[in-house]
C-alpha cells in the first residue's frame, strides 16, 4: 500500500507511538495515508483505538520482520 508519510515508532513503548503517529498525522491533509512502523505489541489495539476516536480509518495492519505495520487514513 502506497504511503503519503511513513514514521517509524519501533522501540518505543505506549503512549509513543500514538503521540508519534497523531504528530505526523497533523501534517497530512484529509485523505492521504500514513504508515506507522511499531514494535510495541498494544500498539495495535491503542492505534486502532486512536484511529477510530480521531475520526482516521485503519486501512490495514500486518506483521513483517517482527514490527507491527499500519496504514491509516486521515479522516
Amino acid at each position: 500500500m502506497q504511503a503519503d508519510k511513513v514514521i517509524d515508532a519501533k522501540g518505543l513503548a505506549c503512549p509513543m507511538p500514538i503521540v508519534k503517529t497523531k504528530k505526523a498525522m497533523d501534517e497530512l491533509g484529509s485523505g492521504q495515508i500514513l504508515e506507522v512502523h511499531a514494535t510495541d505489541k498494544g500498539a495495535k489495539n491503542d492505534l486502532a483505538a486512536w484511529a477510530k476516536s480521531s475520526g482516521h480509518e485503519l486501512l490495514e495492519d500486518r506483521e513483517e520482520d517482527g514490527a507491527l505495520k499500519f496504514w491509516i487514513k486521515k479522516g
